[in-house]
């Protein structure tokens, strides 16, 4: 206990504040992820096709992430992250408060949706300024360990509260809020840093083509996920909030140990590997979204359902491969935290499309195709992660380099 505390003792403040923050992020996205789809199914009655049109407005902001970054060029990654935190905190706490109407809702769900998108690339780029040489996909395999042990916490008090407490949505939304608050003012509490987002001139280089490929199926992939799967186990399968929570609580436990496992795989077997597997296994998961039910009685199928939520939610920490190689084919370092925020963007208008198209072939072919389709994606991305070079150059070219050495921080 003591050499622990030690250990901590030891760390950079700043570091410390930033798994603080990234804590309560993690905390507050697990809450409303717990709880969104069914808000969306028990308030307001939406339709299958109306929760794949609801991504235009929640997804936009992701694809502009890139336009925001350039019109706060004027502040730190550190101030832009902790201004992000602080609209997601107002955009969610206005959804749980004044959301008399769906069409107001949206309004807000934009607001918070911006400041998560404006974040998202920050969270990556700050986290590998952290890390040392040869240790990056440690550090970041540690940092995402830390962020599911916060989502345990969320998704957990969100099925304590819904079964036990008698919470109902605003009350999930405002402690979400809160804790995108705090997050925030750990952040602010940073020194601003030497490092800048990404400024008003954007490039995009030859030498990253592949990466920027990656971040286009990814999004595709990640949007099938994030809209279509919960909605799978609430309209397919009836299931209530505290199921979903359950389930992002089991990911989240299994995520503290897969997470630093899967960071330390990338630095001892390189990228191209760690993608290529993350991309056969998708095959398996869309397979049983889709096609469970048929194959499978009511018990079995419902149990390969919440077997693939679990195994997605998981793969979903696979993106950190996708940046660190990045900073291996990085021509200049500056162009990490810019090619990251450009990846955003592009993965983005990808996912808005395919999240529009799901929508319309779950309500005209059924909710299979949708899953038959991210199979195929993921066949894609198979062949494509192939092109990965793990000791890649500037130019991408494969080089001659000795395996990292892992040694403990």
């Amino acid at each position: 206990m003591v050499a622990l505390h030690r250990k901590i003792a030891g760390l950079p403040r700043d570091f410390i504040l930033f798994i603080m923050a990234i804590a309560l992020i993690g905390f507050s996205q697990s809450a409303i992820n717990s709880v969104f789809n069914n808000y969306l199914n028990e308030i307001f009655h939406i339709t299958n096709n109306q929760r794949g049109m609801l991504e235009l407005p929640r997804e936009m902001p992701g694809f502009l992430v890139v336009f925001f970054s350039a019109l706060f060029f004027f502040m730190s990654a550190r101030r832009l992250a902790a201004f992000a935190n602080f609209l997601a905190a107002a955009g969610v706490a206005l959804i749980g408060l004044l959301s008399p109407t769906y069409s107001v809702m949206l309004v807000w769900l934009l607001v918070y949706s911006m400041g998560q998108h404006i974040y998202l690339p920050l969270n990556q780029s700050l986290g590998m300024d952290f890390a040392r040489e040869g240790n990056i996909g440690k550090r970041l395999g540690q940092l995402t360990g830390t962020m599911n042990v916060a989502a345990i916490a969320g998704s957990f008090l969100i099925f304590v509260g819904f079964k036990y407490l008698h919470f109902n949505f605003t009350v999930s939304f405002v402690i979400a809020s809160l804790g995108f608050l705090i997050a925030s003012a750990l952040l602010f509490l940073m020194k601003p840093g030497t490092s800048h987002p990404a400024r008003t001139k954007f490039t995009m280089r030859k030498e990253y083509r592949l990466f920027y490929w990656l971040n286009i199926l990814y999004g595709t992939r990640k949007q099938i996920f994030l809209t279509f799967a919960p909605w799978v186990l609430i309209k397919i399968f009836g299931q209530k909030t505290e199921m979903v929570a359950t389930l992002l609580t089991v990911g989240g436990i299994a995520g503290i140990f897969f997470n630093p496992l899967l960071g330390r795989a990338i630095d001892r077997l390189g990228e191209r590997r760690i993608l290529m597997g993350e991309a056969a296994l998708l095959v398996i998961v869309c397979a049983g979204y889709g096609f469970s039910k048929t194959l499978f009685g009511e018990t079995a199928a419902l149990l390969v359902a919440f077997a693939c939520f679990v195994a997605d939610q998981l793969l979903m920490s696979v993106g950190m491969a996708r940046a660190t190689y990045l900073k291996k084919i990085a021509v200049k370092p500056e162009d990490v935290p810019q090619t990251l925020t450009m990846g955003v963007s592009i993965d983005h208008l990808f996912s808005i499309a395919i999240a529009l198209v799901g929508g319309l072939i779950w309500d005209l072919l059924g909710y299979q195709y949708v899953f038959l389709i991210g199979a195929g994606i993921a066949l894609v991305n198979f062949f494509s992660a192939s092109r990965v070079r793990a000791g890649a150059g500037p130019a991408g070219q494969e080089e001659e380099v000795p395996p990292p050495q892992i040694t403990e921080d």
